[in-house]
């Protein structure tokens, strides 16, 4: 019996660490995902032979918020894609709490703002718990080795990108790929809050 109780501390030890409160941190290394893109097709980072790194991007369909955002995310992924840091965008609400974010209605709104870059859907919402993303929207930028170099928002106006004078993002991926040091490593990610399945 003593053996079970110790067997099941450590069991419940592992499980606790692999999933560390909170998810990530600035340094640590993101795991990969293979989630189902809003073409049918799987995508996952290991897709990238040449990627420098990674902007992944947790957001939704029902976000006022993250639909305030979306111009902003096209437009980052349009700057810095072809120079290998792509956006990975990341549905992670819980469609039964949330229908306006089912794997249907992302392929409407792909299609309705032409989106440029993966959008996936997290279903089990393992890879969204591992990540600790809270909010929609909540960026990762990571390197080419994908470890974690920033957590946050993309910048400081979510009603206005001309008004926004901190780019955290963008300065986050200048950094990655001229191998400086980023200004700000963590913010506040400013949205709403994720949809959790019961």
């Amino acid at each position: 019996m003593k053996k079970l109780i110790g067997f099941s501390f450590i069991l419940i030890a592992l499980v606790a660490f692999s999933f560390k409160k909170g998810g990530y941190e600035v340094g640590d290394k993101a795991m990969d995902f293979s989630l189902k893109n809003v073409n049918g097709e799987m995508v996952s980072m290991d897709d990238y032979d040449e990627a420098k790194g990674f902007m992944i991007i947790f957001t939704c369909n029902s976000c006022p918020y993250s639909v305030a955002y979306e111009d902003r995310i096209i437009a980052l992924h349009k700057k810095y894609a072809e120079k290998g840091v792509p956006v990975i965008a990341i549905n992670p609400n819980d469609d039964e709490k949330s229908p306006k974010d089912s794997f249907d209605k992302m392929i409407v709104r792909a299609k309705e703002k032409e989106f440029p870059f993966p959008y996936v859907y997290d279903e089990t919402q393992e890879i969204t718990k591992a990540y600790g993303a809270t909010n929609t929207p909540h960026v990762y930028v990571l390197d080419a080795n994908r470890t974690v170099k920033y957590i946050g928002a993309i910048d400081n106006n979510t009603k206005s990108a001309k008004d926004a004078d901190k780019k955290y993002v963008e300065q986050a991926v200048d950094a990655v790929l001229n191998g400086t040091e980023i200004p700000e490593k963590k913010t506040k990610a400013i949205g709403c809050t994720i949809k959790w399945a019961s």
